[in-house]
């Protein structure tokens, strides 16, 4: 039979949700890991991208508010 009652469906979905939440971490190194990643953002110039992008967007949303 395809049709599931409530309560299997939230055994399911809950059930879904612990795995989720029992997955192990191989780098708990949290800040190091953000370091890390700004480093990229900032050697890659990505943050150029993101400065120009912010720029031309303010300019935009000016010229379109009346």
């Amino acid at each position: 039979m395809h049709s599931q009652t409530s309560l299997q469906q939230l055994h399911l979905h809950t059930q879904a949700s612990w795995n989720v939440l029992a997955q192990t971490v191989q780098d708990p190194d949290v800040l190091g890991q953000m370091q890390k990643s700004f480093n990229n953002f900032i050697k890659s110039g990505q943050v150029w991208a993101l400065g120009i992008g912010v720029v031309i967007g303010y300019m935009i949303k000016n010229l379109t508010s009346f």
